[in-house]
Protein backbone atom coordinates (compact mmCIF):
# COMPACT_ATOMS: atom_id res chain seq x y z
CA UNK A 1 0.00 0.00 0.00
CA UNK A 2 2.81 2.40 0.87
CA UNK A 3 4.52 1.66 -2.45
CA UNK A 4 1.32 2.51 -4.32
CA UNK A 5 1.04 5.75 -2.31
CA UNK A 6 4.65 6.63 -3.16
CA UNK A 7 3.98 5.98 -6.83
CA UNK A 8 0.88 8.20 -6.77
CA UNK A 9 2.85 10.96 -5.06
CA UNK A 10 5.64 10.74 -7.61
CA UNK A 11 3.14 10.79 -10.49
CA UNK A 12 1.40 13.84 -9.05
CA UNK A 13 4.70 15.67 -8.63
CA UNK A 14 5.79 14.86 -12.16
CA UNK A 15 2.48 16.00 -13.61
CA UNK A 16 2.83 19.20 -11.60
CA UNK A 17 6.29 19.76 -13.07
CA UNK A 18 4.94 19.20 -16.57
CA UNK A 19 2.54 22.12 -16.03
CA UNK A 20 4.54 24.43 -13.77
CA UNK A 21 2.78 27.00 -11.64
CA UNK A 22 3.96 30.07 -9.80
CA UNK A 23 6.37 28.17 -7.53
CA UNK A 24 8.02 26.41 -10.45
CA UNK A 25 8.25 29.73 -12.31
CA UNK A 26 10.04 31.26 -9.34
CA UNK A 27 12.50 28.37 -9.17
CA UNK A 28 13.17 28.43 -12.91
CA UNK A 29 13.26 32.18 -13.58
CA UNK A 30 13.15 34.39 -10.49
CA UNK A 31 15.79 32.61 -8.40
CA UNK A 32 18.38 32.58 -11.25
CA UNK A 33 17.74 36.26 -12.04
CA UNK A 34 18.28 37.29 -8.43
CA UNK A 35 21.30 34.97 -8.22
CA UNK A 36 22.89 36.80 -11.14
CA UNK A 37 22.14 40.20 -9.57
CA UNK A 38 23.64 39.14 -6.24
CA UNK A 39 26.70 37.66 -8.00
CA UNK A 40 27.32 40.89 -9.94
CA UNK A 41 27.01 42.92 -6.73
CA UNK A 42 29.48 40.70 -4.90
CA UNK A 43 31.74 40.82 -7.95
CA UNK A 44 31.78 44.60 -7.62
CA UNK A 45 32.63 44.28 -3.93
CA UNK A 46 35.45 41.91 -4.85
CA UNK A 47 36.89 44.48 -7.21
CA UNK A 48 36.63 47.13 -4.50
CA UNK A 49 38.43 44.84 -2.07
CA UNK A 50 41.29 44.38 -4.55
CA UNK A 51 41.82 48.12 -5.00
CA UNK A 52 39.72 48.79 -8.10
CA UNK A 53 38.07 52.22 -7.88
CA UNK A 54 34.37 52.87 -8.46
CA UNK A 55 34.74 54.54 -11.90
CA UNK A 56 36.69 51.52 -13.14
CA UNK A 57 34.05 49.17 -11.76
CA UNK A 58 31.40 51.16 -13.60
CA UNK A 59 33.39 51.05 -16.84
CA UNK A 60 33.94 47.32 -16.43
CA UNK A 61 30.24 46.55 -16.15
CA UNK A 62 29.44 48.83 -19.07
CA UNK A 63 32.11 47.00 -21.06
CA UNK A 64 30.55 43.69 -19.99
CA UNK A 65 27.20 44.76 -21.44
CA UNK A 66 28.70 46.23 -24.59
CA UNK A 67 30.92 43.21 -25.15
CA UNK A 68 27.95 40.89 -24.75
CA UNK A 69 25.15 42.54 -26.72
CA UNK A 70 26.34 46.04 -27.64
CA UNK A 71 27.17 45.37 -31.28
CA UNK A 72 26.68 42.84 -34.02
CA UNK A 73 30.13 41.42 -33.34
CA UNK A 74 29.33 41.16 -29.61
CA UNK A 75 26.08 39.29 -30.31
CA UNK A 76 27.95 37.02 -32.71
CA UNK A 77 30.56 36.16 -30.08
CA UNK A 78 27.91 35.61 -27.40
CA UNK A 79 25.95 33.18 -29.59
CA UNK A 80 29.13 31.42 -30.70
CA UNK A 81 30.20 30.84 -27.10
CA UNK A 82 26.69 29.88 -25.97
CA UNK A 83 26.05 27.17 -28.59
CA UNK A 84 28.33 24.34 -27.34
CA UNK A 85 27.68 25.27 -23.71
CA UNK A 86 23.94 24.92 -24.21
CA UNK A 87 24.18 21.60 -26.04
CA UNK A 88 26.35 20.09 -23.32
CA UNK A 89 24.15 21.63 -20.63
CA UNK A 90 21.07 20.00 -22.15
CA UNK A 91 22.77 16.62 -21.92
CA UNK A 92 23.63 17.15 -18.27
CA UNK A 93 20.08 18.32 -17.59
CA UNK A 94 18.74 15.01 -18.93
CA UNK A 95 21.06 13.15 -16.57
CA UNK A 96 20.12 15.30 -13.58
CA UNK A 97 16.42 14.77 -14.29
CA UNK A 98 17.07 11.03 -14.22
CA UNK A 99 18.94 11.23 -10.94
CA UNK A 100 22.33 10.73 -12.58
CA UNK A 101 25.20 13.12 -11.86
CA UNK A 102 26.99 12.86 -15.17
CA UNK A 103 30.10 15.03 -14.99
CA UNK A 104 31.69 13.39 -18.00
CA UNK A 105 30.47 15.89 -20.59
CA UNK A 106 34.04 17.14 -21.10
CA UNK A 107 35.22 13.71 -22.20
CA UNK A 108 32.13 13.19 -24.33
CA UNK A 109 32.78 16.53 -26.05
CA UNK A 110 36.36 15.46 -26.76
CA UNK A 111 35.50 12.12 -28.35
CA UNK A 112 32.49 13.54 -30.21
CA UNK A 113 34.48 16.42 -31.64
CA UNK A 114 37.35 14.13 -32.60
CA UNK A 115 34.96 11.75 -34.36
CA UNK A 116 33.38 14.62 -36.30
CA UNK A 117 36.81 15.83 -37.47
CA UNK A 118 37.95 12.35 -38.54
CA UNK A 119 34.77 11.70 -40.53
CA UNK A 120 35.07 15.14 -42.10
CA UNK A 121 38.62 14.86 -43.46
CA UNK A 122 38.21 11.15 -44.31
CA UNK A 123 35.29 11.72 -46.70
CA UNK A 124 36.06 15.05 -48.37
CA UNK A 125 34.41 14.08 -51.64
CA UNK A 126 30.89 13.93 -50.24
CA UNK A 127 28.57 16.89 -50.87
CA UNK A 128 27.82 19.33 -48.06
CA UNK A 129 24.23 18.09 -47.64
CA UNK A 130 25.61 14.63 -46.80
CA UNK A 131 28.98 15.25 -45.16
CA UNK A 132 28.06 17.93 -42.63
CA UNK A 133 25.08 16.00 -41.15
CA UNK A 134 27.21 12.84 -41.21
CA UNK A 135 29.90 14.57 -39.14
CA UNK A 136 27.29 15.78 -36.63
CA UNK A 137 25.82 12.28 -36.46
CA UNK A 138 29.27 10.80 -35.87
CA UNK A 139 29.87 13.20 -33.01
CA UNK A 140 26.52 12.38 -31.43
CA UNK A 141 26.88 8.61 -31.79
CA UNK A 142 30.43 8.47 -30.44
CA UNK A 143 29.48 10.75 -27.54
CA UNK A 144 26.48 8.54 -26.79
CA UNK A 145 28.59 5.36 -26.93
CA UNK A 146 31.23 6.87 -24.65
CA UNK A 147 28.67 8.00 -22.06
CA UNK A 148 26.97 4.61 -22.25
CA UNK A 149 30.09 3.03 -20.76
CA UNK A 150 29.41 4.85 -17.48
CA UNK A 151 25.70 4.07 -17.77
CA UNK A 152 26.38 0.40 -18.38
CA UNK A 153 28.74 0.21 -15.43
CA UNK A 154 26.14 1.84 -13.18
CA UNK A 155 23.39 -0.49 -14.40
CA UNK A 156 25.45 -3.70 -14.29
CA UNK A 157 27.64 -3.21 -11.23
CA UNK A 158 26.31 -0.19 -9.38
CA UNK A 159 29.53 1.75 -10.03
CA UNK A 160 28.79 5.40 -9.33
CA UNK A 161 28.67 7.52 -12.47
CA UNK A 162 30.62 10.35 -10.82
CA UNK A 163 33.69 8.12 -10.45
CA UNK A 164 33.37 6.44 -13.82
CA UNK A 165 32.80 9.69 -15.74
CA UNK A 166 35.81 11.30 -14.06
CA UNK A 167 37.92 8.36 -15.20
CA UNK A 168 36.43 8.53 -18.69
CA UNK A 169 37.26 12.24 -18.86
CA UNK A 170 40.90 11.49 -18.14
CA UNK A 171 40.94 8.64 -20.66
CA UNK A 172 39.47 10.90 -23.36
CA UNK A 173 42.25 13.48 -22.87
CA UNK A 174 44.95 10.88 -23.33
CA UNK A 175 43.06 9.27 -26.21
CA UNK A 176 42.97 12.65 -27.96
CA UNK A 177 46.71 13.10 -27.45
CA UNK A 178 47.33 9.63 -28.87
CA UNK A 179 45.10 10.07 -31.91
CA UNK A 180 46.59 13.45 -32.80
CA UNK A 181 49.97 11.75 -33.16
CA UNK A 182 48.70 9.12 -35.62
CA UNK A 183 50.02 9.80 -39.17
CA UNK A 184 46.57 9.44 -40.72
CA UNK A 185 45.10 12.00 -38.31
CA UNK A 186 47.97 14.45 -37.83
CA UNK A 187 48.17 17.36 -40.22
CA UNK A 188 50.73 16.75 -42.95
CA UNK A 189 53.97 18.63 -42.41
CA UNK A 190 53.35 19.30 -38.71
CA UNK A 191 55.22 17.78 -35.78
CA UNK A 192 52.90 19.11 -33.10
CA UNK A 193 49.67 17.29 -32.17
CA UNK A 194 47.11 18.83 -34.51
CA UNK A 195 44.62 17.09 -36.76
CA UNK A 196 43.95 17.62 -40.42
CA UNK A 197 41.41 20.32 -41.11
CA UNK A 198 37.85 19.46 -41.97
CA UNK A 199 36.94 20.33 -45.58
CA UNK A 200 34.76 23.32 -46.28
CA UNK A 201 31.83 21.10 -47.20
CA UNK A 202 31.83 19.68 -43.65
CA UNK A 203 31.79 23.01 -41.84
CA UNK A 204 28.76 24.58 -40.23
CA UNK A 205 28.02 27.61 -42.43
CA UNK A 206 28.77 31.07 -41.10
CA UNK A 207 25.58 33.11 -40.96
CA UNK A 208 26.88 36.67 -41.18
CA UNK A 209 30.14 36.40 -43.10
CA UNK A 210 28.46 38.26 -45.98
CA UNK A 211 28.40 41.30 -43.66
CA UNK A 212 31.81 40.82 -42.05
CA UNK A 213 34.11 37.78 -42.46
CA UNK A 214 35.13 38.17 -38.82
CA UNK A 215 31.62 37.41 -37.52
CA UNK A 216 31.92 33.84 -36.27
CA UNK A 217 28.30 32.97 -35.48
CA UNK A 218 27.33 29.87 -37.43
CA UNK A 219 24.43 27.53 -38.16
CA UNK A 220 25.10 25.65 -34.94
CA UNK A 221 22.68 28.02 -33.21
CA UNK A 222 19.84 26.40 -35.17
CA UNK A 223 21.08 23.02 -33.98
CA UNK A 224 20.84 24.35 -30.42
CA UNK A 225 17.25 25.51 -30.87
CA UNK A 226 16.28 22.15 -32.35
CA UNK A 227 17.98 20.37 -29.45
CA UNK A 228 16.11 22.50 -26.89
CA UNK A 229 12.78 21.62 -28.51
CA UNK A 230 13.65 17.92 -28.79
CA UNK A 231 14.83 17.66 -25.18
CA UNK A 232 11.73 19.50 -23.96
CA UNK A 233 9.51 17.11 -25.91
CA UNK A 234 11.55 14.13 -24.75
CA UNK A 235 11.35 15.05 -21.05
CA UNK A 236 7.80 16.37 -20.81
CA UNK A 237 5.85 14.87 -23.70
CA UNK A 238 7.22 11.35 -24.23
CA UNK A 239 6.89 8.10 -22.34
CA UNK A 240 10.64 7.60 -22.01
CA UNK A 241 10.96 11.14 -20.69
CA UNK A 242 8.34 10.43 -18.04
CA UNK A 243 10.30 7.32 -17.08
CA UNK A 244 13.49 9.40 -16.89
CA UNK A 245 11.86 11.85 -14.50
CA UNK A 246 10.09 9.17 -12.49
CA UNK A 247 13.35 7.31 -12.00
CA UNK A 248 15.02 10.52 -10.91
CA UNK A 249 12.23 11.45 -8.48
CA UNK A 250 11.85 8.03 -6.85
CA UNK A 251 13.72 5.02 -8.31
CA UNK A 252 11.90 2.54 -6.04
CA UNK A 253 8.47 3.75 -7.09
CA UNK A 254 9.55 3.70 -10.74
CA UNK A 255 10.66 0.06 -10.43
CA UNK A 256 7.42 -0.82 -8.66
CA UNK A 257 5.53 0.67 -11.61
CA UNK A 258 7.33 -1.73 -13.94
CA UNK A 259 9.90 0.66 -15.39
CA UNK A 260 13.20 -0.92 -16.42
CA UNK A 261 15.61 1.02 -14.23
CA UNK A 262 18.80 -0.36 -15.78
CA UNK A 263 17.65 0.41 -19.30
CA UNK A 264 16.61 3.91 -18.18
CA UNK A 265 20.09 4.58 -16.77
CA UNK A 266 21.84 3.54 -19.98
CA UNK A 267 19.35 5.42 -22.19
CA UNK A 268 19.65 8.60 -20.14
CA UNK A 269 23.45 8.50 -20.18
CA UNK A 270 23.46 7.80 -23.92
CA UNK A 271 21.16 10.77 -24.54
CA UNK A 272 23.37 13.01 -22.42
CA UNK A 273 26.47 11.79 -24.25
CA UNK A 274 24.87 12.36 -27.66
CA UNK A 275 24.16 15.99 -26.80
CA UNK A 276 27.67 16.49 -25.43
CA UNK A 277 29.10 14.85 -28.54
CA UNK A 278 27.06 17.28 -30.63
CA UNK A 279 28.58 20.10 -28.60
CA UNK A 280 32.04 18.85 -29.53
CA UNK A 281 31.09 18.51 -33.19
CA UNK A 282 29.57 22.01 -33.08
CA UNK A 283 32.84 23.42 -31.80
CA UNK A 284 35.14 21.77 -34.34
CA UNK A 285 32.85 22.15 -37.36
CA UNK A 286 31.67 25.67 -36.58
CA UNK A 287 34.63 27.41 -34.93
CA UNK A 288 37.93 25.51 -34.89
CA UNK A 289 37.91 23.47 -38.09
CA UNK A 290 40.23 20.85 -36.56
CA UNK A 291 41.08 19.07 -33.32
CA UNK A 292 43.90 20.14 -31.03
CA UNK A 293 44.82 19.28 -27.43
CA UNK A 294 42.36 20.94 -25.10
CA UNK A 295 39.96 22.04 -27.84
CA UNK A 296 37.04 21.37 -25.47
CA UNK A 297 38.26 24.33 -23.33
CA UNK A 298 36.40 23.22 -20.21
CA UNK A 299 33.00 23.50 -21.88
CA UNK A 300 31.84 20.24 -20.31
CA UNK A 301 32.65 21.47 -16.81
CA UNK A 302 31.00 24.86 -17.39
CA UNK A 303 27.94 22.98 -18.64
CA UNK A 304 27.44 21.55 -15.15
CA UNK A 305 26.91 25.10 -13.93
CA UNK A 306 24.55 25.72 -16.84
CA UNK A 307 22.35 22.75 -16.00
CA UNK A 308 22.19 23.83 -12.36
CA UNK A 309 21.45 27.45 -13.25
CA UNK A 310 18.75 26.36 -15.70
CA UNK A 311 17.18 24.05 -13.11
CA UNK A 312 17.64 21.14 -15.54
CA UNK A 313 14.86 22.59 -17.71
CA UNK A 314 15.62 22.92 -21.45
CA UNK A 315 14.46 26.54 -21.65
CA UNK A 316 16.32 27.39 -18.47
CA UNK A 317 19.49 25.79 -19.86
CA UNK A 318 19.12 27.85 -23.05
CA UNK A 319 18.84 31.09 -21.06
CA UNK A 320 21.77 30.05 -18.86
CA UNK A 321 23.80 29.29 -21.98
CA UNK A 322 23.13 32.77 -23.32
CA UNK A 323 24.15 34.24 -19.97
CA UNK A 324 27.42 32.32 -19.81
CA UNK A 325 28.09 33.07 -23.48
CA UNK A 326 27.54 36.76 -22.72
CA UNK A 327 29.87 36.60 -19.71
CA UNK A 328 32.57 34.99 -21.82
CA UNK A 329 32.23 37.48 -24.69
CA UNK A 330 31.79 40.48 -22.40
CA UNK A 331 34.65 39.41 -20.14
CA UNK A 332 37.13 39.90 -22.96
CA UNK A 333 35.77 43.40 -23.51
CA UNK A 334 36.06 44.16 -19.78
CA UNK A 335 39.71 43.23 -19.89
CA UNK A 336 40.37 45.50 -22.87
CA UNK A 337 38.29 48.55 -21.92
CA UNK A 338 38.68 48.63 -18.12
CA UNK A 339 41.82 46.62 -17.54
CA UNK A 340 39.96 44.27 -15.20
CA UNK A 341 41.25 40.70 -15.02
CA UNK A 342 39.13 38.20 -16.90
CA UNK A 343 39.40 36.01 -13.80
CA UNK A 344 36.63 38.20 -12.40
CA UNK A 345 34.23 36.45 -14.80
CA UNK A 346 35.15 33.12 -13.23
CA UNK A 347 34.43 34.63 -9.80
CA UNK A 348 31.02 35.90 -10.96
CA UNK A 349 30.17 32.50 -12.46
CA UNK A 350 31.15 30.77 -9.24
CA UNK A 351 29.04 33.19 -7.18
CA UNK A 352 26.05 32.56 -9.43
CA UNK A 353 26.36 28.83 -8.77
CA UNK A 354 26.68 29.43 -5.03
CA UNK A 355 23.40 31.35 -4.98
CA UNK A 356 21.67 28.88 -7.30
CA UNK A 357 22.70 26.05 -4.97
CA UNK A 358 21.14 27.93 -2.04
CA UNK A 359 17.72 29.15 -3.23
CA UNK A 360 16.58 29.73 0.35
CA UNK A 361 19.42 32.23 0.71
CA UNK A 362 18.25 34.04 -2.44
CA UNK A 363 14.69 34.12 -1.09
CA UNK A 364 15.97 35.51 2.21
CA UNK A 365 17.99 38.26 0.50
CA UNK A 366 15.17 39.25 -1.89
CA UNK A 367 11.97 38.38 0.04
CA UNK A 368 9.90 40.95 -1.85
CA UNK A 369 10.50 39.11 -5.13
CA UNK A 370 8.71 35.93 -4.13
CA UNK A 371 5.19 34.94 -3.28
CA UNK A 372 4.73 34.33 0.41
CA UNK A 373 3.86 30.70 1.27
CA UNK A 374 0.26 29.89 2.12
CA UNK A 375 -0.28 28.40 5.58
CA UNK A 376 -2.75 25.68 6.34
CA UNK A 377 -5.40 28.20 7.42
CA UNK A 378 -5.30 29.66 3.94
CA UNK A 379 -3.52 32.88 4.81
CA UNK A 380 -0.08 34.21 3.97
CA UNK A 381 2.61 33.30 6.45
Amino acid sequence: MSDRTNLDDVTAKLLERAAPGRTQFEDLVVVPVFAVIAALFLGALTMLATGVDLPTIGRSFIALGVGSFGSLNAISETLTAAAPLTLAGLGLAVGFRTGLFNIGAEGQIVVGGLAAVIVGFSLPGLPFAVLMPLCLLAGALVGAAYASIAGGLRAATGAHEVISTIMLNLISFRLLDYMLRRPWVQKIGRDDPISKSVPENAELPKLLDWIDPNLRVHAGIFLVLIAVFVVYWLLFRSKIGFEFRASGANPDAARYAGMHSKLIIVAAMATAGALAGLAGANQVLGVLGRATPGFSSGIGFDAIALALLGRSHPVGVLLAGLLFGALEAGGRQMQVDAGVSIDLIGIIQALIIVFIAAPLLVRAIFPWGFRKPVNKAGGRS
